[in-house]
């Protein structure tokens, strides 16, 4: 059975910061590509790290330079470090596995930004 399970999220003061983690089991994780995704309400969901097997990186535009994306392979888990938070970064965070046309999410974790 594939899980992928969030955890880090919470209520956080405008500027501060928070670490999203993302256990992944049931799956070859090495050989996926693994993502960070957000759903504000009324909005569409929007990717906003990714990692790829190999490391490689890639952020939205919102994300660079305030959050960083990191996977450490031997724990099976993704994490998103987020710094310089904003209220306009509260959403729900969901962790996304990705080989090929197989796709697994995680249930999400709420990020509230507010004094």
């Amino acid at each position: 059975q594939v899980q992928l399970v969030e955890s880090g999220g919470g209520l956080v003061q405008p500027g501060g910061s928070l670490r999203l983690s993302c256990a992944a089991s049931g799956i070859a994780y090495r050989l996926y590509a693994m993502g960070w995704y957000r759903q504000a309400p009324g909005k569409q969901r929007e990717l906003v790290a990714a990692i790829s097997s190999g490391g490689i990186t890639d952020y939205a535009d919102s994300a660079k330079g305030r959050f960083t994306i990191s996977r450490d392979n031997a724990k099976n888990t993704v994490y998103l470090q987020m710094n310089s938070l904003k209220p306009e970064d509260t959403a729900i965070y969901s962790c996304n596995a990705r080989l090929g046309r197989t796709d697994y999410w995680g249930q999400g974790t709420q990020v509230t930004v507010s004094s």
